[in-house]
């Protein structure tokens, strides 16, 4: 029978194929969904993580181990969703309007997967209105906006204002991020957290929902 650990091996390893495999294997077997979730997938994920932030493995890597990753949560969701599995919070996440980088958003949302967090990625160019509308639909925790541009960095700020104006500030975490933004300017626009990189952004994003 397959072991949790060689799933976890697999992801890390960003065999996807092999993932997918062991995860039907010990479904088959009977082995709880969640336990496959947190000891296996989760496991290896936080596992890349900490080593994509000491500098270990790189943008390629992290890429490939969410492949796996999304591999086997296939297998598991419809299992999952039998049993009510409790996500740590939900989350919509977005590059901001007038910017069309996609990388760094993509890593952070594949880790606030892999930190056990529900996912709604509004993809790139989202403006205020679409961050404030998406959380409110889906009853999100945090906010979080990315920027590659020094000339869209203010779009965060719009968003903030925005949740301001509306009376629901202090209803989410807001988190920004991004190459161009540092925790300074992260202060001056009222975000509540900056993040330096996509492990980081996890994290800290399991932290805040703890608090």
């Amino acid at each position: 029978m397959a072991g949790i650990e060689e799933v976890s091996e697999a992801l890390q390893k960003g065999k996807a194929k092999v993932v997918k495999e062991l995860v039907q294997e010990l479904v088959d077997d009977g082995v709880d969904a969640k336990k496959i979730l947190n000891e296996g997938l989760l496991f290896g994920m936080s596992v890349i993580g900490e080593k994509f932030k000491n500098n270990e493995v790189f943008v390629p890597e992290v890429l490939v181990a969410a492949r796996a990753m999304n591999a086997g949560l296939a297998i598991l969701e419809p299992k999952l969703a039998e049993i009510g599995n409790v996500s740590v919070g939900k989350a919509v996440i977005g590059t901001v309007k007038g910017d069309l980088h996609d990388i760094g958003k993509n890593l952070v949302s594949m880790m606030l997967k892999g930190a056990g967090f529900e996912v709604v990625d509004l993809g790139v160019d989202v403006g205020a209105e679409q961050f404030v509308e998406r959380a409110e639909e889906v009853g999100a925790d945090i906010i979080c906006m990315s920027a590659l541009l020094t000339t869209t960095m203010s779009n965060m700020k719009s968003t903030i204002d925005l949740l301001n104006e509306k009376g629901k500030r202090n209803k989410y975490i807001v988190m920004v991020g991004g190459a161009p933004v540092n925790d300074n300017f992260a202060k001056q626009i009222g975000a509540d957290y900056y993040a330096a990189d996509a492990a980081t952004a996890a994290t800290v994003a399991k932290q805040a929902i703890a608090q």
